[in-house]
């Protein structure tokens, strides 16, 4: 499976491929440039980002093409101001070049730690460990009562985006994709030559038009705490806060509601509903090196 955007990512031009995207989403209004009437691109022209950055067309045109890829610190500060960039877009793009290159992360398989499974048995509250993928690797009883794309073995983005029911599960499933496919983007970095990643993209570019529309604007942000509201099936809509706690080389999810809320008194009733033939917690699937079977229906 080949990357998505082979021309640009596989050629080394990830720089000029994240500011041809992100100008784009930028509207002359916004840089305070008049509207025009005869505009053939959205966004703002090369031009008009190489004047308001200072720097020459022909520069800018040179880094947009990949020609230069080792801009000076106070140029990508300058593209970062026009383009209107936060804290962690800017710090993304100065990580595109080989002067400030991210931080490599070690290749290592994703392993639950033993201490993370008795942790998970003893949570009363949805809880689940997810890898860089989003891969889910193991989950408590309370995770598959919430959803059983919870499940290990299934990868949550997957889900997310072709699984029908996903959408239903979600009151903003529209916010939730565009969060997790940045997220997705902030993970991969310059590790764009991991297997996983280059499957699970491979996959969802292929399968998802939602996924390209989004992974073509280059958004980058975390997906870390937050508060979400999503439909059971059973219980109706619960309103949860999700808490992502790093653990070694793998993440641990839990959802939980405010004590004593109309949500938690949903959430003690699904766990009763549930109570019965739960399972202990599962671990990793052991027949699929990723830990997330891409065939497998979520």
């Amino acid at each position: 499976m080949k990357h998505v955007g082979k021309k640009d990512e596989e050629s080394g031009n990830r720089l000029g491929s994240y500011l041809r995207a992100r100008r784009g989403l930028v509207s002359p209004a916004q840089a305070g440039l008049p509207p025009g009437g005869n505009r053939r691109v959205p966004g703002l022209r090369r031009e008009e980002v190489a004047l308001l950055a200072g720097i020459s067309p022909d520069y800018y045109l040179r880094l947009e093409r990949g020609r230069d890829t080792n801009p000076s610190p106070q140029v990508l500060e300058s593209l970062a101001r026009v383009l209107r960039l936060d804290d962690i877009e800017r710090t993304y793009l100065l990580g595109l070049t080989p002067t400030h290159p991210r931080t490599p992360r070690r290749k290592r398989p994703e392993h639950v730690p033993a201490r993370l499974h008795e942790l998970l048995a003893h949570l009363q509250i949805p809880a689940f460990v997810e890898g860089r993928a989003f891969d889910v690797l193991a989950s408590n009883p309370m995770a598959l009562a919430l959803s059983p794309r919870l499940r290990p073995g299934l990868n949550r983005l997957r889900s997310l985006l072709l699984d029908p029911e996903e959408q239903a599960f979600h009151q903003d499933w529209a916010k939730a994709t565009a969060d997790f496919v940045a997220a997705l983007r902030t993970t991969v970095g310059d590790d764009t030559d991991n297997p996983r990643f280059v499957e699970l993209v491979g996959e969802l570019a292929l399968s998802s038009q939602r996924f390209r529309t989004l992974w073509a604007r280059h958004d980058v942000r975390p997906l870390d705490g937050g508060t979400t509201t999503v439909h059971h099936p059973v219980v109706g809509d619960l309103r949860l806060h999700r808490d992502k706690l790093p653990i070694d080389d793998v993440i641990l999810v839990v959802y939980y509601p405010d004590k004593d809320s109309d949500s938690d008194e949903k959430l003690q009733l699904l766990a009763a509903l549930s109570a019965t033939g739960t399972p202990e917690p599962t671990d990793t699937a052991p027949d699929h090196p990723h830990g997330a079977p891409h065939h497998t229906p979520r």
